[in-house]
């Protein structure tokens, strides 16, 4: 391996992490839609430099926030392990709402599903089993309504992306009464026999995969 190797491999490190940062910026500020050419735009590389780093845009979203999926599966853990169960419930999902109110591209990614990205859908698919979890211990210790269903908490996201999206910069807290809200419906009670059904989770998955699109 020739001295001329290293320059070559910190430049490629440096795009990388130029392409990464950009990415984070944009998807932060304006959601998963900003597309490829603008983010390297935004990196100060050409197109070709970001396809060879990051082939996909599946690939660069898994770059962009693998390290907020980790926090998104370790707020399960710690819901998990409240030894309250609505609490535990209650608390997961301000957790979780109040990450997509942080950026706005996670709260895309939230609501949508990548079937393409291996490593984006196994933590989806461990995140939706801890959340299965918090809501049947929840409704098993009747804190939780019983007509309750594991769609609902999926409806609530994409609840609160379209208010964090809409609110974001003139009222940055808005969020935090939708959730307020909700959760004050959730709580046990009787059940609402006109409460219209929840969408299967086939039509829920559908409409994740056309999100993503």
């Amino acid at each position: 391996m020739g001295a001329e190797d290293a320059p070559l491999r910190r430049d490629a490190e440096r795009n990388r992490e130029r392409i990464l940062a950009a990415a984070r910026e944009a998807y932060a500020e304006a959601g998963l839609d900003v597309s490829m050419a603008e983010i390297a735009r935004h990196a100060g590389v050409g197109i070709a430099t970001l396809f060879r780093r990051f082939p996909t845009r599946e690939d660069l979203i898994n770059a962009v926030f693998a390290d907020r999926m980790d926090a998104y599966l370790t707020a399960a853990d710690t819901a998990l392990a409240d030894p309250d169960p609505w609490n535990g419930f209650s608390g997961y999902i301000e957790a979780i709402c109040g990450m997509q109110a942080a950026d706005r591209g996670f709260a895309d990614l939230l609501t949508m599903t990548f079937p393409s990205a291996k490593a984006l859908e196994k933590q989806h698919a461990r995140a939706f089993d801890a959340m299965t979890q918090l809501v049947d211990r929840a409704k098993a210790a009747g804190c939780l309504r019983p007509d309750f269903s594991h769609q609902d908490v999926a409806i609530l996201l994409m609840a609160n992306a379209g208010v964090v999206a809409a609110t974001g910069h003139a009222a940055p807290d808005a969020w935090r009464r939708l959730v307020a809200y909700m959760l004050q419906a959730f709580a046990a009670g009787e059940p609402n026999p006109d409460l219209p059904p929840a969408p299967t989770p086939a039509a829920m998955y559908r409409a994740m995969v056309d999100l993503g699109r």
